[in-house]
């Protein structure tokens, strides 16, 4: 452990051995303002632990306590940087922001961790981000020609800047003058010394929610860490609302022009937590629907149906229910390896699929199987789960995508390759079925996924949720990526490499 001690920001820093990830992943965000007897930290370290899928990277805190701001940031999971008693001595104070993260912007180097302080002209602000910046590399070279320093390669610390040199006169209206130079999704939960601030991207396509445990109040990514804390749930954050939150209670401003929902499909696919209710809708029974729908679309002769653990199990299920077709429990997973959707390395990906999943030779052998996945992204976790499957004696593998065809890649905070990487944008499905060695292969449509929201069909004019990566219709302007095609300069863009011990 290194100590750094500054006023009046008390910092310490855990490092384990570096490793740059460049993939763009989800992450966490939690904060709870007007705790009692210290016990934010320790509140908001419950809370990230329930949002651990949602990053098992890296984690940070942020606690306030006599108008001085206290951190930790650490390498590996919550519950071994936050998940002893100690913790209210080293973060106290009644108000604090805490985050679990993947890589997004930048890469897995300690100055990445979040949350990411700054000591402001008005006092110091903490900030956790979920979500991706789709102009940083814009905003970043316009920053650095007019003087400004980066501690990291992550695109949160713009917020910050564009917060610091803002104009108003004011923290919130900074902070909502920031707001309006940035793009892409986000859920950010800021800490000031007397406030805390949360936001929402105008369309809505990251998550956030509030809740209440006793008098005081907290926002989170996902419902699934109030129900940890204890917490009641209030509501959803809107898209394109700013609360602010202090002794005076909750404010609400809607600080720019209406727009139209557009969550993330994703959410209900893959990220969310099964027992979490997002914009609404309860993940486990969106999950259950889709496998009925996939069911309905692709019926199929067969013995048994079998889950991808976890993320296919409630598809699975409603496939089985749906098909009258035995549910079988025909992989066993093991818990303690990291999803490998979100392993830092193609390798580390294969490497864990043969230590993560197991097939259960006494279900599957002798049966035409029914196998439910998630989703289908470059295929190399599906096809060495296939290849076991039939080593443990099973006569047919009928592969089911619980999400249709992943065809474009995602810059608001997904883990998703470019597209010469995604399996369903290069291959037709008989080179797909091919490749996978399976008897039969099916997507869920479009449609089907929309119907198992409750809102569908689709509506091509103005689409109900975020859908890009099945669909190719970026839901805003993908102004980094415009400027590399374009191949014009990013006007300084260039991110340090440098590697920080």
């Amino acid at each position: 452990m290194r100590h750094h001690i500054a006023d009046p920001i008390v910092h310490r820093e855990h490092w384990r051995e570096p490793e740059d990830d460049q993939l763009r992943l989800e992450c966490g965000v939690c904060g709870v303002w007007g705790a009692p007897d210290n016990e934010a930290s320790s509140i908001v370290a419950l809370g990230l632990h329930a949002l651990q899928h949602r990053g098992q990277e890296a984690c940070g805190i942020a606690s306030v306590h006599d108008e001085r701001f206290y951190t930790e940031r650490h390498q590996g999971l919550v519950g071994e940087a936050f998940g002893n008693a100690e913790l209210t001595t080293r973060l106290p104070g009644g108000a604090a922001v805490g985050h679990t993260r993947y890589s997004t912007a930048g890469g897995s180097f300690l100055r990445n961790i979040q949350p990411m302080f700054a000591d402001l002209d008005q006092g110091g602000i903490a900030i956790a981000h979920n979500g991706n910046l789709t102009n940083f590399k814009h905003l970043h070279g316009q920053l650095v020609s007019e003087g400004a320093i980066f501690q990291s390669t992550s695109d949160s610390e713009a917020i910050l800047h564009l917060i610091a040199r803002s104009r108003k006169a004011k923290i919130v209206e900074r902070f909502i003058d920031a707001l309006g130079r940035i793009e892409g999704g986000y859920a950010l939960v800021a800490q000031t010394r007397y406030k805390m601030i949360g936001a929402r991207d105008p369309l809505g396509i990251r998550p956030l929610v509030l809740g209440k445990v006793g008098e005081a109040w907290v926002l989170a990514s996902e419902t699934c860490a109030l129900d940890t804390i204890g917490a009641t749930f209030i509501r959803d954050i809107e898209h394109g609302e700013v609360v602010v939150i202090d002794e005076e209670g909750l404010t609400s401003i809607k600080p720019f022009p209406a727009r139209a929902a557009r969550p993330c499909l994703f959410e209900y696919v893959y990220f969310a937590r099964p027992d979490s209710v997002v914009n609404g809708h309860s993940v486990y029974n969106v999950r259950k629907e889709m496998g009925r729908r996939l069911a309905r679309e692709f019926q199929v002769e067969a013995d048994i149906v079998v889950p991808v653990p976890d993320s296919g199990v409630p598809a699975a299920l409603g496939y089985a229910q749906e098909s009258g077709i035995p549910y079988e429990v025909g992989i066993i997973r093991s818990h303690y390896l990291g999803r490998t959707f979100i392993q830092p390395s193609q390798g580390a990906r294969q490497k864990g699929v043969r230590m993560k999943h197991s097939p259960n030779r006494s279900a599957l052998e002798g049966k035409r199987v029914v196998l439910i996945d998630d989703s289908i992204v470059r295929g190399t976790t599906s096809l060495k789960l296939v290849r076991a499957v039939r080593a443990a004696g099973a006569k047919e593998v009928h592969l089911r995508s619980a999400s249709p065809q992943i065809l474009f890649p995602d810059f608001y905070g997904i883990d998703m390759p470019e597209r010469t990487q995604l399996m369903a944008a290069t291959h037709t499905m008989d080179e797909m079925r091919a490749i996978l060695e399976v008897d039969s292969l099916g997507f869920l449509s479009i449609d089907g996924l929309y119907d198992a929201l409750g809102v569908g069909p689709r509506d091509p004019e103005q689409p109900q949720f975020t859908d890009h990566y099945f669909t190719g219709d970026y839901p805003t302007r993908l102004v980094d990526r415009e400027i590399e095609e374009g191949g014009r300069d990013a006007r300084g863009s260039q991110l340090s490499l440098l590697v920080t011990a």
